[in-house]
């Protein structure tokens, strides 16, 4: 392969990764605005992006409308994180979940609050976490929702 071939190859896949970041971003944003029922005024520049997009209105499929938030986002290992938001129309918190199967990132779960409306639970990281990203969900008896958390272990000294 030429150096001319390869360096075409490698600019299609940074713009194509590039436009589907943007999609994505554009749509998670779409969503958010949807789910709050904020309606801030596009800025000029976002018009055209807008109008590629699904309407407003659109949700995400029944199952899957809770919103979940976790602070702080970054988190170090053993620290503790809170986990807040919302069932999206489930009937309330049940259980929270962080890591996959075999390789749990949360101990010590406890629901604080299980409105659906706005609930709210605590956890601590394990220690065997490192710097990565790992998925948070919750089960709302009736809707499910999913977040990334950031890790990262801290500078040796801190």
């Amino acid at each position: 392969m030429s150096v001319k071939s390869s360096v075409l190859r490698h600019s299609r896949l940074v713009v194509g990764a590039a436009a589907a970041a943007a999609v994505i971003a554009g749509g998670t944003i779409g969503v958010a605005a949807a789910a709050t029922g904020e309606h801030p005024a596009a800025p000029v520049a976002a018009t055209a992006l807008a109008a590629a997009q699904p309407p407003a209105a659109e949700q995400p499929p029944e199952g899957a409308r809770a919103i979940v938030k976790v602070d702080p986002n970054p988190a170090a290992p053993g620290g503790e994180i809170t986990i807040t938001g919302n069932c999206g129309g489930g009937k309330g918190l049940k259980k929270v979940i962080g890591g996959f199967p075999g390789h749990q990132i949360l101990k010590d779960v406890k629901i604080v609050d299980a409105n659906p409306e706005a609930f709210k639970a605590t956890a601590k990281l394990t220690t065997k976490v490192g710097n990565g990203v790992g998925p948070v969900m919750v089960d709302c008896d009736g809707e499910a929702g999913v977040t990334l958390l950031v890790t990262h272990t801290p500078p040796a000294g801190e």
